[in-house]
């Protein structure tokens, strides 16, 4: 029987993330008899109209991307994005699940006292690091320009890494984002929301090792089940 039975796994957009989760359970369950049961909750579940709008990002804040439940982008303020995320983190904690997986490589969250979370942001920034510690060149993908510039504010890499930006959910400019990373010799695609086709385009026009952030994490999950 799977240690690992149910996974929670949380965005801060809404729910369902088909664009995400059907595609990492494939790669966590892949081989097992016995499959683990999840269910999905979102920071933005539930809310329209000016109750959306309230976490949406103003000038100057720090911003994430993420997907609504229609498909539809939403840039979201990082400060009262993860003040919700922390509550509704606890109110999971509470509901007897094995694993609690963060659908975000940007969140900072407080520790939980009874599951266990894989903090994407912890598992994709600390991998990144490793093989980038001889890296001449480190290319990050984000999904907004607006990140760009907070980039090194919020994440921290040797170097002076090449950061360019191109969105998961607009469907546009990943052309743009792999020239722009094209002579990197490392490329780390820094969302979530960035799927295994996306890096097939990516890949097509970098010669260098590139990241999906979903597979790194979705690698660290099945290693616990």
């Amino acid at each position: 029987m799977s240690r690992i039975s149910r996974i929670a796994f949380v965005t801060i957009g809404q729910t369902p993330r088909s664009d995400i989760v059907p595609e990492m359970m494939a790669e966590i369950a892949a081989g097992l008899e016995v499959r683990p049961s999840y269910e999905e909750f979102g920071v933005l579940d539930g809310l329209e109209g000016a109750d959306l709008d309230a976490f949406r990002a103003r000038d100057g804040e720090h911003s994430f991307a993420t997907r609504l439940a229609s498909g539809e982008e939403i840039v979201s303020s990082k400060a009262r994005t993860e003040e919700r995320l922390n509550e509704l983190l606890a109110e999971i904690d509470g509901k007897g699940f094995d694993i609690v997986v963060l659908l975000c490589t940007g969140t900072r969250i407080d520790p939980l006292q009874n599951t266990l979370v894989v903090e994407a942001q912890r598992i994709v920034d600390s991998t990144v690091e490793a093989l980038a510690a001889s890296c001449r060149n480190l290319g990050v993908i984000l999904p907004l320009e607006r990140q760009v510039a907070e980039f090194g504010q919020r994440h921290v890499f040797a170097g002076n890494p090449t950061v360019v930006s191109a969105s998961p959910y607009s469907g546009a400019g990943m052309a743009a984002g792999a020239k722009g990373v094209a002579a990197c010799d490392l490329v780390v695609m820094h969302c979530m929301g960035y799927t295994a086709a996306m890096l097939d385009e990516i890949r097509q026009a970098v010669d260098a090792p590139v990241l999906l952030s979903r597979r790194v994490v979705a690698g660290v999950v099945r290693q616990m089940i």
